[in-house]
């Protein structure tokens, strides 16, 4: 694979330093370019033409859905978002968007994203079985699109699974195995029969009753532990004690 050519748009600079020292971790990241408009990033993308571009979503006078709605078909073959705002991931990835970055995000987030852009441009690749990124809910009538990264935890309910994502609760027709194999390991893992976890949602781990342990979400939601399944999750966690 031919080195790429990235380009970072935010009206941040520190945002866009941060991001420009992650790609040039990466062999495979030839020259990167800085945008610090929205403007600015129309005329740059057109003239460099990127295979690469991490966008902003809110900036002065041109957003980037702006970006990609004025680049029209040079809009660059890869896009993936980069925000502190979780409410416009739909909409990201219904402009063509591979993934959806949600600031603050740590390097195994970043790198994960990376390689999953960097996928598309290598010729005749095995094509592996990809983690889901939406499910789909029905309900009343309504079809909502969740974004995986959005959820917090699921627990299992007989033949159903109830999804969280934030305050709310989404019921689904699969099993907690059915999920857990189309979720993958890298992001979600199972810390008991009946719940699996987004881990980047996993704030700690503090004592329970009679010697168990409970997992805290970011959202003080605490989850039993299981003794099955708790070397796995110390592990993935770092490899703490419990």
């Amino acid at each position: 694979m031919t080195q790429l050519r990235a380009m970072v748009v935010d009206d941040e600079t520190l945002a866009r330093r941060n991001l420009s020292v992650l790609l040039r971790r990466d062999p495979d990241i030839g020259t990167i370019v800085e945008c610090g408009s929205g403007l600015e990033a129309i005329e740059e993308a057109r003239r460099s033409k990127p295979d690469l571009m991490f966008l902003d979503v809110q900036m002065p006078e041109c957003g980037g859905f702006d970006v990609l709605e004025m680049l029209g078909g040079d809009m660059p073959p890869t896009v993936i978002f980069v925000t502190a705002y979780d409410e416009y991931a739909l909409r990201a990835f219904e402009a063509g968007a591979l993934d959806y970055l949600l600031k603050p995000f740590d390097d195994a987030r970043f790198d994960r994203a990376l390689r999953r852009a960097k996928d598309r441009f290598i010729p005749d690749a095995p094509q592996l079985p990809r983690a889901l990124t939406r499910i789909v809910v029905k309900n009343r009538g309504q079809t909502l699109f969740l974004n995986v990264s959005e959820i917090d935890w699921i627990e299992a309910a007989d033949y159903y699974a109830c999804i969280h994502v934030g305050g709310a609760t989404h019921v689904v027709r699969r099993t907690l195995l059915n999920l857990e194999q189309d979720l993958g390991d890298e992001r979600f893992i199972r810390i008991h029969r009946s719940i699996i976890v987004n881990l980047d949602r996993v704030r700690g781990l503090e004592p329970g009753n009679e010697g168990e342990h409970e997992v805290v979400l970011r959202s003080d939601v605490r989850l039993r532990l299981s003794r099955r399944f708790r070397k796995r999750f110390q592990d993935r966690m770092g490899g703490s004690k419990c």
